[in-house]
């Protein structure tokens, strides 16, 4: 075959390609041949069919399937013998093709940058850690106490007017501009004066009724309520106690931890504590990853295809488009027009791409895989969350090897970034729980 380089500009190449028209032929001969030895046609052995017979029936199909199998060698043959690596399927688009005579079609390819190794003990990172302190576990067993309160209801002279800690059991209708709103109807709904869980300020407007009584209170959403229709708006609700009761808060001791399944208070205080642990750990990890990505960002300084970008950056702006549909804009992006925030956002799918790139090339230079066992794994533990069905889970991963990949892609991410923390300069310091959950600062632009 004959190549002619058309195009080469960054990651991009054009190639012209022309078939010889006598190579063409001998592929459609001998597939013609083939077909002859096995098809069937009536008052003939198979085998015996005239091979002017065939040509006349199969010829054209034989000779698209001929074509299309030769555009295919002919574009590989073309990459393997120029050592290119293509990011994504190469554009083909035939430019002629006539019988008995050459072919000749155009072969537009992308391909993937040269990536570096980055200098792995140029990379300075801290891991943060914290264990759990006595004074959170003690305030993590006093909540769980709290859930446990067996709730009393007060009759009699032990009624008083509602103050902080007393539950009044309530019948409520919400209005917002005098109508009523979904979801702001209640009834024997047990409202602790005070507590948590409710709109800010509306049990506390409940403060001096008892049961019988009847009041009209004022309210108003929060900006970041959960329901966008009734974010940040005022509203009235009309309440009437029904009930006072008493929460009585059961003792720290073993009684509370058998009640909780456990043999000892000891023995939940050490729940507690993993659990915590398990906590930060997972908030260890996400912040030295974080600051990991970003260090590895400032060294990864490769074009990156421009394909890839643009397929990233359209998923983003989909995402972007349905949440706005929904009202549900992200708040930093609020004020800016199109043209802004899709310049920042490309800006985002290309250190996205990058970074999967060069995370990509770190695992392939260093052999770095994922295991059956590993695969499984993760394949059962995904399965686990469909209770019932985790059978036909588990069955159409394996059926299905594309889905599966999705759950590939995270492990090998997190092996290459094990493998990294391994060379990297990283620094020990025990924090505060606080001081690890605190944002870190934004890491400086690369110059």
């Amino acid at each position: 075959m004959q190549v002619t380089e058309t195009l080469s500009e960054g990651l991009k190449r054009g190639y012209n390609v022309v078939l010889p028209a006598a190579d063409i032929a001998a592929m459609r001969a001998k597939r013609l041949a083939e077909v002859a030895k096995t098809v069937k046609l009536p008052g003939f052995r198979p085998g015996k069919v005239p091979l002017s017979l065939v040509k006349k029936r199969y010829d054209g199909a034989i000779m698209a399937e001929v074509l299309e199998q030769s555009v295919n060698d002919a574009t590989s043959k073309l990459l393997t013998d120029r050592g290119l690596r293509s990011s994504s399927q190469p554009k083909v688009e035939i430019v002629s093709i006539e019988d008995a005579k050459d072919v000749e079609f155009k072969v537009d390819v992308e391909l993937m940058p040269e990536i570096p190794m980055p200098d792995f003990k140029a990379v300075k990172l801290t891991r943060f850690k914290a264990e759990p302190d006595p004074a959170s576990i003690d305030k993590a067993l006093g909540e769980i106490a709290t859930r446990q309160a067996e709730k009393t209801v007060l009759e009699g002279d032990a009624i008083v007017p509602a103050e902080t800690g007393h539950i009044l059991t309530v019948d409520f209708l919400g209005k917002v501009e005098g109508v009523p709103f979904d979801g702001g109807t209640g009834t024997d709904t047990d409202v602790e004066i005070g507590g948590a869980g409710f709109i800010p300020g509306f049990s506390e407007a409940m403060i001096g009724m008892k049961p019988g009584d009847s009041r009209v209170i004022d309210v108003t959403f929060p900006e970041e309520y959960g329901a966008k229709e009734l974010a940040g708006k005022a509203a009235t609700f009309d309440i009437t106690a029904k009930a006072m009761k008493k929460a009585t808060v059961p003792a720290l001791d073993d009684a509370l931890a058998t009640k909780l399944g456990f043999e000892g208070l000891e023995d939940v205080r050490k729940a507690i504590s993993g659990s915590m642990q398990r906590e930060y750990d997972e908030l260890t990890r996400m912040r030295i990853k974080r600051e990991l990505l970003d260090a590895l960002a400032l060294q990864a300084n490769f074009e990156v295809p421009e394909s890839m970008v643009d397929a990233e950056f359209k998923q983003i702006w989909e995402r972007i488009e349905a949440d706005r549909a929904k009202g549900e804009s992200d708040s930093e992006d609020k004020g800016k027009d199109d043209d802004t925030l899709k310049a920042e956002y490309r800006a985002i799918a290309e250190r996205r791409v990058r970074l999967g790139l060069l995370l990509a090339e770190i695992g392939r230079v260093n052999a770095i895989t994922v295991a059956a066992d590993e695969m499984n794994r993760a394949m059962i533990r995904e399965a686990q969350r469909y209770q019932g069905q985790e059978q036909m889970v588990m069955d159409f991963f394996r059926k299905n090897p594309q889905a599966a990949d999705s759950l590939r892609g995270p492990i090998f991410e997190e092996k290459v970034v094990d493998f990294v923390l391994e060379l990297a300069d990283v620094t020990e310091n025990t924090v505060t729980p606080e001081e690890l959950a605190r944002e870190p600062e934004a890491p400086a632009a690369a110059g």
